[in-house]
C-alpha cells in the first residue's frame, strides 16, 4: 500500500491525522503526547507516527511547507489510506488588531493566490472551507481549555516574502492570518470526501513585524498541539 512518499501500509495510519509542517514537530508530538507510538514513515524526512492519546488512535505526519507539498500528502492520506479527519497545525502571521502573539487562529476558509483548484476544472472559483464539525468541536475545546483563539478566514499564499501591500489588501476584507498550506488541505478534503481543519499559532504581527520569542513560541505551540489533540479525541 506504500506510495512514493509514504511507506506505510493501510492499517498503519489512523482515521484522524495531525499535520505539522516540520518533521521534528511531528517527532516531538509522538514522543511527548502519544502512547505506544510507532513510526510509519521517514521517506524524505516526512516523519509519520501512529499512537494513542487518551485511548484514541491518532496519527501525526509532517507535510513540509506550501500547498504543493501538503497537497501530495493529504491526497494520499484520503485516497490511499482512507483517512477521515485531517487537522493542520502550524504557524501564521496575525493580520488584525487584537490578535496577540501566541493566540490561536482557526481558519474557517482560505483565500489564495494559488491556482491549485484549477485541476478540478470547476466553472468558477472554489471556496475552500473547513469542516464545520471539526471547527465547532475545536472552538468548544478552546473555550473549555481557556486558550485565546480567533476564528476567520486566512490568506494562503504560494509566496512567503512579499510586499506588505499584499497582506494589507487581504486584511481589508477581514482576513485574520497569513500562511501557506490551508487552501491545498481544504481543497483536497472537499474534493475527495474528508473533513479538515487548519489551526495556527500566531508567531508574528504582520504590521509591526514583532515576533514571538523562542520560549513563548514553545509554550504556545504546546497550546495548539493540545487543542488539536483534544479536538481529535472527540471525533
Amino acid at each position: 500500500m506504500a506510495t512514493w512518499h509514504n511507506k506505510a501500509d493501510l492499517k498503519d495510519i489512523a482515521e484522524t491525522v495531525l499535520l505539522p509542517g516540520d518533521p521534528l514537530r511531528a517527532k516531538y508530538i509522538a514522543e511527548n503526547y502519544l502512547d505506544d507510538y510507532v513510526q510509519f514513515n521517514d521517506i524524505r524526512c516526512a516523519y509519520g507516527y501512529t499512537g494513542y492519546y487518551k485511548g484514541k488512535r491518532i496519527s501525526v505526519l509532517a507535510t513540509g511547507m506550501g500547498i504543493p507539498s501538503i497537497g501530495i500528502y493529504t491526497y494520499e492520506l484520503i485516497n490511499d489510506y482512507k483517512c477521515k479527519n485531517l487537522i493542520r497545525i502550524g504557524t501564521s502571521g496575525g493580520m488584525q488588531k487584537g490578535i496577540e502573539l501566541g493566540d490561536i487562529i482557526i481558519a474557517i476558509g482560505a483565500h489564495t493566490d494559488s491556482n491549485y483548484a484549477d485541476q478540478f476544472e470547476l466553472p468558477g472559483i472554489m471556496c475552500a472551507t473547513a469542516s464545520y464539525e471539526l471547527l465547532n468541536k475545536c472552538v468548544e475545546t478552546a473555550k473549555k481549555l481557556k486558550i485565546p483563539y480567533h476564528v476567520g478566514n486566512v490568506a494562503c499564499s504560494d509566496v512567503l516574502y512579499r510586499d506588505d501591500k499584499v497582506w494589507k489588501a487581504w486584511a481589508t476584507v477581514g482576513t485574520i492570518g497569513s500562511e501557506m498550506e490551508s487552501y491545498g488541505l481544504y481543497c483536497n478534503a472537499l474534493r475527495y470526501g474528508a473533513k479538515a481543519l487548519a489551526i495556527f499559532t500566531n508567531t508574528i504581527q504582520m504590521d509591526s513585524k514583532e515576533e514571538i520569542s523562542q520560549n513563548d513560541a514553545e509554550k504556545n505551540l504546546k497550546h495548539m498541539i493540545t487543542l488539536a489533540l483534544e479536538t481529535a479525541v472527540k471525533l
